[in-house]
């Protein structure tokens, strides 16, 4: 299907040029999906890191030591992202839940 401008309500069709412009953009913008996927999964895995960091502040202040279940909590957040490939394999993660 042709790509049309609309100019002054008048439509007016891509040249060539600016039909391989707007071809090479649409495939950087695919191609970069995975790249946008990977930072949204890693700022909501951080942001979760940061939410649970006062227990580990207090718990070093307080001289305790925190639960294994809270260890494993934090590992798993930040292994979360290993092995991830794809698109798919981004939007298929599951954040663990906190003890």
């Amino acid at each position: 299907m042709a790509r049309h401008h609309n100019i002054n309500g008048v439509q007016v069709p891509f040249t060539a040029e600016e039909e391989a412009q707007r071809d090479a953009e649409e495939l950087a913008y695919a191609n970069g999906a995975f790249d946008r996927a990977i930072a949204d999964l890693r700022n909501k895995r951080d942001n979760l890191l940061k939410s649970s960091d006062w227990e580990v502040i207090m718990a070093k202040e307080k001289g305790t030591s925190l639960s294994t279940a809270f260890k494993t909590y934090r590992q798993n957040l930040r292994d979360i992202t290993s092995g991830l490939s794809t698109v798919a394999d981004v939007q298929g993660v599951v954040f663990p839940t906190k003890p």
